[in-house]
C-alpha cells in the first residue's frame, strides 16, 4: 500500500513541476508576452524532456544514473522556480518532499 501511495505521489510531484515552472513563467515579467512565452514554454520543454528522457515508455529512456540525473535537475527547476517567484517556502517543502519520494523510488525499485 505504502508504494502504491509513493507511486500516487510521484505523480502528483511531476504535475507540480509543470505548475511550478508555469507559476514562474507567468510571474517572470512585467511584460505580457514574455510572461506568456515563459509560463507556456518552461512546462512544456520540461514535459517534453521527462517524456522523453525519463518516462517509463519513452523509447529512448536514459539509463541510470544519467535518467536520474535529468530528473533531479528537471525536479530542480521547479524548486528554483518556485523560490525565484517568491515562494521559499513552498520551495523547500517541494525540495523536502521531492527528495524523500526519489528516494523512496529507488529504495523500492519502482
Amino acid at each position: 500500500m505504502l508504494k502504491l501511495l509513493n507511486l500516487a505521489l510521484r505523480f502528483l510531484l511531476e504535475i507540480c513541476i509543470l505548475i511550478a515552472l508555469g507559476y514562474w513563467g507567468f510571474n517572470s515579467s512585467d511584460e505580457t508576452l514574455p510572461r506568456i512565452a515563459a509560463g507556456i514554454g518552461a512546462p512544456l520543454l520540461a514535459a517534453i524532456n521527462w517524456g522523453i528522457f525519463v518516462a517509463p515508455a519513452s523509447r529512448r529512456r536514459l539509463q541510470d544514473p544519467l535518467r536520474l540525473l535529468v530528473e533531479i535537475v528537471i525536479f530542480a527547476a521547479a524548486v528554483l522556480a518556485l523560490a525565484a517567484a517568491g515562494q521559499p517556502t513552498l520551495a523547500l517543502i517541494f525540495a523536502v518532499v521531492t527528495a524523500i519520494n526519489i528516494s523512496l523510488v529507488r529504495l523500492w525499485k519502482q
